[in-house]
């Protein structure tokens, strides 16, 4: 007699339920997009306006184009006292921001349960104690990721090895190696299918700002859609364990 496993969810199955999720939230992902953008170059024009930084990169990109020693371009660059406050502060904003991602699960899956959503939902992350989890676990994450990706390869794994790690603590209050050791779980059994979705992501993702910059408000929240299709398919939160 033959036994019958169970099969693995279908790629086109995960595709089609991220996309599902986010055509289904498009006006959350327009004003995830202007939030967070428009937060991020307010502060990014500010920090310029007081210590010069991006003129002076422009500049110094600009002279090492002309033929001029790159060396000393970058290290004039920065003797620059401001480019270490410059760079904390944009570090600082973009930790500030993460919890706007953790609002999409939310969402999510208020739409598994049909129920109504709210503009409030997108702020989930941070309420109460759950804004000083989620930032230091993306602190923990970018701290990492900064080190990892001067090696491209492990910058790579870094992001595979935690692509999971923050809806299995929205959902499940995991800590964050206990997150890490499901996610490398996961991984090991369903990598294709993690490798083909986070390609088709990334891509959706920078898309819309290269055919038309305006899309790209639409589109580049949608990491956050096909990450949770991902986790709904793969994951089994009654029992933390897979499907």
């Amino acid at each position: 007699m033959q036994t019958k496993y169970p099969q693995k969810p279908g790629i086109d199955f995960i595709l089609k339920q991220a996309f599902f999720y986010w055509n289904k939230t498009l006006f959350f992902q327009l004003v995830f997009s202007i939030f967070y953008f428009g937060i991020f170059f307010s502060v990014l024009f500010f920090l310029d306006g007081k210590y010069g930084v991006l003129t002076q990169y422009l500049e110094t990109a600009k002279n090492i184009n002309q033929g001029m020693n790159a060396s000393e371009q970058i290290l004039k660059m920065q003797s620059n006292p401001g480019i270490i406050y410059f760079s904390w502060a944009l570090i600082g904003t973009l930790v500030f921001l993460f919890p706007l991602n953790i609002g999409f699960y939310h969402i999510y899956r208020k739409i598994d349960l049909k129920e109504k959503l709210e503009l409030g939902d997108l702020l989930v992350g941070y309420n109460g104690l759950n804004f000083f989890k989620y930032i230091g676990y993306y602190i923990f994450w970018l701290f990492v990721y900064i080190y990892t990706s001067q090696t491209i390869i492990l910058g790579v794994v870094w992001v595979f090895i935690t692509i999971f790690v923050a809806p299995l603590m929205f959902f499940t209050n995991k800590r964050i190696f206990e997150a890490i050791s499901l996610n490398f779980q996961a991984l090991k059994r369903y990598f294709l299918e993690i490798l083909v979705c986070v390609i088709v992501a990334v891509f959706f993702k920078y898309v819309g700002f290269m055919l038309f910059f305006v899309g790209g408000l639409f589109t580049f929240p949608f990491w956050n859609a096909m990450i949770y299709s991902l986790y709904k398919t793969i994951f089994s939160e009654k029992k933390l364990n897979f499907k």
